[in-house]
This record gives C-alpha cells, structure tokens and sequence, in this order.
C-alpha cells in the first residue's frame, strides 16, 4: 500500500466516541478506516473497481483473529487502497496453518492498540480484506458496506441469524472470493 493524502471532510456519522482520531472522512469514492488509537489510518475505495465485494465470515480463523463470533468484511484491490498515515506503526504476523484454502494469510495490525488493520491472503494476490468497524463513518456500515454474502455459514453459531438479503454460502471454494 502506498501513501496518501486525502482531502477530508467532517461528516456527522462520524462520532466523537468511536476511538480516540477525530480526523474520519468520507466521500462519494472514498473514505478513512482508523484503527482505535488513531496511529494508522488507512484510505479506502468505496466504489467497483476497487471496492470489491463485501461479506460477513464465520470460518473459525475470522472468529478467532477477530475475537469475535464472525467477521464483518470488505474486500479492496491493493492498487485502490492507501495509507493517510502509520503504516510504519503495523505489525506484520503472518502464517497458514489455521486458513481453509492451505494458502498464507498476513494480517497488519497497529502496534500501538492491536487493531486489525487489513488482511492480505496469497489465494486472492492484489487484495485487502479489510474490518467494516475501522470505517469512520458509520453510515457506511449500513450501506455501501452491508454484507453482501455470508461465508462459511456451517460454521455460524445456533444463536446468531442470517443476514438479511445476504447470499449464504455454506463454505468458500478455494481460491474464489465469496458469492462466485
């Protein structure tokens, strides 16, 4: 990913309480995805051809990278996808032990507070699968980026239902992104 700068915009659907950076913007093309501390911020596309897909996992490496009972996801191309600031301040950790596909995953996340910047897998070259939660406007959140496909749905807890308007895919082939 290579450096940016943006041009921000103060948006209402930015909170005050959504992590400590106060800088979020967004566009019609674009917007910013902050870690928690506000030390890296990334500049993200928000339209085809960089914005690629978006989708909701459930396959137990999402769940435990995230903490989390799924993953809320975004897919961009490396090319559309950039740094504002601290890509100096990631840690890199990469491994393939735990990923379905047998292919390597490098997860970037900030060294200051832990957040789970991007993750870049060597089945899908030239990509970013990206968290929803580190856009700064939320409105994205229920837009733009709403899930478009549920991956791994075998593996989705009893208590959790499906989303709405959402494809639901039991597993994910190898080496294709969710929804082909």
């Amino acid at each position: 990913m290579s450096k940016q700068s943006g041009s921000p915009r103060s948006d209402a659907n930015i909170p005050a309480s959504a992590g400590l950076a106060h800088d979020g913007w967004s566009s019609e093309d674009q917007a910013t995805a902050t870690c928690y501390c506000g030390q890296v911020q990334l500049i993200v596309p928000l339209k085809s051809p960089g914005l690629v897909f978006t989708f909701a996992c459930h396959c137990t490496d999402c769940r435990k990278i995230t903490a989390s009972m799924f993953a809320t996801n975004f897919t961009t191309l490396e090319s559309h996808t950039h740094f504002a600031r601290g890509q100096d301040n990631l840690t890199i950790f990469s491994q393939k032990e735990t990923t379905t596909s047998g292919g390597s995953m490098t997860n970037g996340f900030c060294k200051t507070c832990g957040t789970l910047m991007y993750r870049a897998g060597s089945s899908f070259p030239g990509q970013y699968f990206l968290r929803v939660g580190t856009v700064d406007d939320m409105r994205l959140h229920e837009t733009v980026l709403k899930p478009g496909v549920e991956a791994y749905t075998d593996d989705r807890v009893e208590w959790l239902g499906c989303i709405e308007g959402a494809r639901q895919l039991e597993k994910q082939m190898k080496g294709q992104k969710p929804g082909l």
